[in-house]
């Protein structure tokens, strides 16, 4: 591309921003903003720096886009937040707060006032109205029902080495930090899963679920091996 060309496409560029500036669209830097032509962007959206919004994208009213995100071929309802976050080819409803360092991958379907916090990654998944996961978590290939609470560090165990699996996880669930659902499960509504459990079979509505082993103390065990040395100022 030789710098003429460069320079149109900048111009186009821009044309497209404050088309959108003019339909009532807030941006923080319009310079940085690199929006598709058939994006389409609600009154009252605030468009932060360095946001790429490609082919294919719709974002309701009074949504907030900052700095650093890139959503392609999304639904995206109103009042909604994306922080420094990555969307593509889903569907987020409306007040659900997306980030930061999310990541939703193809298929992803997130319901209304939800939680997608920093470090989540879905992936072909459903996650019911209210439900939050928000912090260090993969859901793949599951369908997460309406105010679900998914403690940090939780994986979605889906891939054997050969197929994918899917796993179903019912209204008002628990699931306790560090968990690991290994597909294809079933957790009931209502139901609990404490934190450190590796989940295997289906779990009843109402139920408790402790899948992990009771801890064993043994005093003295490191000194006995030399492997543990008190400091010269014996602390």
């Amino acid at each position: 591309m030789d710098y003429s060309q460069y320079e149109e496409q900048e111009k186009k560029r821009i044309e497209t921003a404050i088309r959108h500036l003019e339909r009532g669209v807030n941006f923080v830097d319009i310079r940085t903003a690199y929006i598709d032509e058939d994006v389409v962007i609600g009154e009252g959206t605030l468009i932060g720096p360095c946001v790429t919004l490609e082919r294919g994208t719709v974002i309701g009213k009074n949504c907030c886009i900052y700095q650093n995100s890139r959503i392609k071929a999304c639904r995206i309802g109103d009042d909604v937040e994306v922080q420094s976050s990555v969307l593509i080819e889903s569907q987020v409803g409306d007040g659900t707060k997306i980030g930061p360092f999310a990541y939703l991958r193809p298929g992803s379907v997130i319901g209304r006032e939800c939680k997608i916090g920093d470090f989540v990654e879905v992936k072909n998944s459903s996650f019911g109205d209210g439900s939050k996961a928000s912090h260090l978590t993969y859901i793949g290939d599951a369908d997460v029902g309406k105010d679900v609470n998914i403690g940090c560090g939780v994986v979605f165990v889906n891939y054997d080495g050969t197929n994918k699996h899917r796993s179903t996880v019912g209204d008002g669930v628990f699931i306790g930090c560090n968990a690991n659902l290994v597909s294809p499960v079933k957790v009931e509504n209502g139901a609990y899963i404490a934190a450190g459990s590796t989940v295997t079979a289906d779990v009843p509505e109402d139920a408790l679920c402790v899948a992990r082993a009771r801890q064993r103390t043994i005093e003295g065990w490191a000194a006995r091996r030399g492997l543990y040395r008190k400091s010269s100022s014996g602390k």
